[in-house]
């Protein structure tokens, strides 16, 4: 008898115990599409302020349509982007069409001391550091999640009721691991 007390015993704690990791690797997943929600926000605020920024360099950049149509079309593939790795290349993609442009803006002292190109400049700056803090906190999260679902003995739960692996942010591209050169000295030639 008391063999049978010790076998329902352990059948209940092995229940209780497969019932608590299925609900932390849900909580795990929630979590994670949350983090790429945030993202999200912040990339559309992102695709929302663009137009007004090409907008309103447009008209002094007649010389620079190629790059201006160069951010729209990087903006547009961005906004129709479907998953975190298409999202992450086409982010990248416009991620450098705009750093093209505001080089570009550099050279024309009217767009420079341009009150609304300055304040665009400044969203747009401010929403990146958003959107890093975002990618970060979403690929820390994913992760977790991940490792959760690999370690054993959970990656037998998370196997038996078909859990997915998280996507991460990472740098596809060569440019982007390169360090940048940073020149202080004051004696230019």
């Amino acid at each position: 008898m008391i063999i049978f007390y010790f076998f329902v015993a352990a059948v209940l704690l092995l229940v209780v115990w497969v019932i608590a990791k299925y609900n932390s690797l849900i909580t795990l997943r929630n979590l994670v599409t949350n983090g790429w929600k945030q993202i999200d926000v912040q990339l559309k605020r992102r695709h929302d302020l663009i137009p007004n920024l090409v907008n309103t360099v447009r008209g002094q950049m007649q010389f620079e349509q190629e790059t201006l149509e160069k951010v729209i079309q990087a903006r547009t593939a961005a906004v129709s982007a479907k998953g975190v790795a298409d999202a992450a290349a086409k982010e990248d993609v416009l991620s450098s069409a705009l750093t093209k442009l505001f080089a570009l803006v550099e050279n024309y002292p009217t767009l420079r001391s341009n009150e609304n190109v300055k304040q665009l400049q400044e969203e747009l700056t401010s929403t990146e550091n958003k959107i890093s803090f975002a990618r970060q906190f979403y690929n820390d999260i994913a992760t977790k999640f991940n490792i959760a679902q690999q370690v054993f003995p959970a990656n037998t739960i998370a196997s038996m009721f078909n859990f997915k692996t998280a996507e991460l942010f990472e740098i596809k591209s060569d440019a982007e691991r390169q360090v940048p050169t940073v020149d202080l000295s004051l004696n230019k030639k």
